[in-house]
């Protein structure tokens, strides 16, 4: 009798601002057009009611993300800010339109370190990234420039 077991994946978390989302070009977006003054301009993500809906995704994030989701358990983490309130459930939203097998699978956290697993697609070493146990795969930075490179180094290498 043949017996079937199950292989477990390796998890993968992912950021979300910056990294599947692109926070920046839709802060300048706002800039542009709002006649409101902030101190500094990183001030728009707590006072934005509507930065993270309209932000549009990073170039070829949602496809390298569907082509992880064959391989490994992927899943969204994320930080909020503190100061919007709305940024909590617009980043819930973002990811249901855009991610719609990942809504279910979206952490928010200031705590990254707390969560187990293997990999940590991150652009920062903040909210507990320089500390999570895994691998931390920093994105758009010299060894990981492109998710091409992520995937190539994730997949491609059997890793």
């Amino acid at each position: 009798m043949k017996t079937n077991y199950m292989i477990n994946k390796k998890t993968v978390y992912i950021d979300l601002d910056g990294v599947i989302v692109d926070l920046i070009s839709e802060m300048h977006h706002e800039l542009k057009n709002t006649s409101k003054t902030f101190e500094e301009p990183t001030d728009i993500i707590d006072q934005s009611e509507t930065i993270f809906l309209n932000s549009k995704p990073i170039p070829h994030a949602l496809e390298a993300i569907n082509e992880l989701e064959k391989h490994f358990d992927v899943y969204i983490l994320s930080t909020a800010p503190w100061h919007n309130i709305h940024s909590w459930s617009q980043k819930r939203i973002w990811v249901e339109k855009h991610l719609p097998s990942m809504y279910k699978k979206l952490i928010l956290t200031h705590h990254k370190e707390q969560l187990l697993g293997e990999y940590l697609i991150d652009d920062r070493l903040k909210n507990g990234a320089e500390a999570f146990k895994g691998k931390h795969i920093h994105i758009f930075q010299d060894q990981f420039p492109t998710w091409q490179s992520v995937l190539d180094y994730l997949i491609t290498s059997k890793q």
